[in-house]
């Protein structure tokens, strides 16, 4: 239980900074890759972040995911 609920809140967290960079400029943007409205669209450098959280995401579910012989399994 313990170790689903730090998975979730580290999960939050990821998210987080990634909607952060995503919806932000930074310097490495890159051109637009796909474009979602006039003003918006997914740049290069996007993609990095999207892959980023995606493994992040992947590696937290593993994680929480293994039974251990610890307290909290």
């Amino acid at each position: 239980m313990i170790r689903w609920l730090c998975a979730l809140l580290v999960g939050g967290v990821v998210s987080g900074f990634a909607l952060l960079l995503l919806t932000g400029k930074y310097v490495n943007e890159g051109p637009v890759v796909v474009v979602i409205t006039r003003e918006h669209g997914l740049h290069e450098g996007d993609l990095f972040v999207v892959a980023g959280w995606v493994v992040a995401m992947l590696a937290l579910v593993v994680l929480a995911a293994i039974r251990g012989e610890g307290v909290d399994s």
